[in-house]
């Protein structure tokens, strides 16, 4: 009998349940586009620059089949081992998981067919070796897809950070702010030279964006996705001894302009790469 057709659903099994409450929102816009723009063949062989906990190397597993190969790599060992429970889970046997940094590949010259990247390689710690890797373990013609946001993301946070930094005489930590946002979030043109030189050809360049929406800047700040993901790196910026303050201050203005609008907005713009490994 087929795999498929042994195949049930144990509504109370807590690692089925566990394992498919699996996608961050965050994740969704960058990765659906992604996941719309691969070729999908058989017989090819994948690599996945910054898995985390899987989404989307896991759900590109299923949808390649068992023809292909999948290799998903991160620095992040416990992410890693929330991807590994959901393989088991779902009993996907075509992806590996290695835990490493992506700037040092441990794969063979030109070895992969596909290369992806969701919101995962403006996140390495040295971009242009990271894609001078990719270019190395790629074929020749390979494909290689990758999303990430832009320096815009979240301008409306960050007009009005940066409003109460120089409110508050703080020109330092405005210059500290702009140095965060580029050492994460590469203005594009640097992106697509960076690529270019790399050796990849662009074939396709996709600019996207999506919105957040909240009742108030307090929604906003205590949101899970700003208290775990971006608030850490702001906290960076400023001192103890002013940190309290700059961000009741920040609060309030944040939620005037959420009175005045009737909700407050985040916008969330982003670039899909599609590109070609040249011979």
């Amino acid at each position: 009998m087929k795999e498929y057709l042994k195949a049930e659903a144990d509504i109370k099994d807590p690692d089925l349940i566990s394992a498919i409450d699996e996608l961050p929102l965050w994740s969704a816009p960058f990765g659906l586009k992604l996941l719309d723009i691969i070729e999908y063949k058989k017989n090819i062989r994948v690599l996945d620059i910054g898995c985390g906990m899987g989404f989307p190397l896991l759900e590109l597993g299923q949808r390649l089949g068992d023809t292909c190969q999948l290799h998903g790599i991160d620095p992040w060992e416990e992410a890693l081992d929330r991807a590994r429970f959901k393989l088991q889970v779902y009993n996907i046997k075509n992806v590996k998981l290695v835990n490493i940094a992506a700037e040092n590949l441990p794969f063979d010259d030109k070895y992969f067919d596909l290369i992806i990247s969701n919101n995962g390689i403006n996140n390495v710690q040295d971009i242009v070796q990271t894609m001078k890797e990719c270019f190395r373990v790629s074929r020749p013609e390979a494909q290689m897809v990758f999303s990430l946001n832009t320096p815009d993301t979240m301008k409306e946070f960050y007009s009005i950070f940066q409003e109460v930094l120089q409110e508050e005489g703080l020109e330092n930590e405005v210059r500290e702010m702009e140095s965060q946002i580029y050492s994460k979030r590469r203005p594009l043109n640097e992106l697509i030279e960076i690529t270019k030189n790399s050796g990849f050809k662009i074939v396709n360049l996709f600019e996207d964006t999506f919105t957040m929406k909240f009742a108030d800047g307090s929604a906003m700040l205590n949101h899970c996705l700003i208290k775990y993901w971006f608030m850490d790196g702001w906290k960076k910026i400023l001192n103890e001894s002013n940190m309290n303050e700059v961000f009741e201050n920040v609060e309030e203005k944040l939620n005037q302009q959420s009175d005045s609008q009737g909700y407050f907005t985040l916008t969330i713009p982003f670039v899909t790469f599609d590109c070609r490994r040249t011979a």
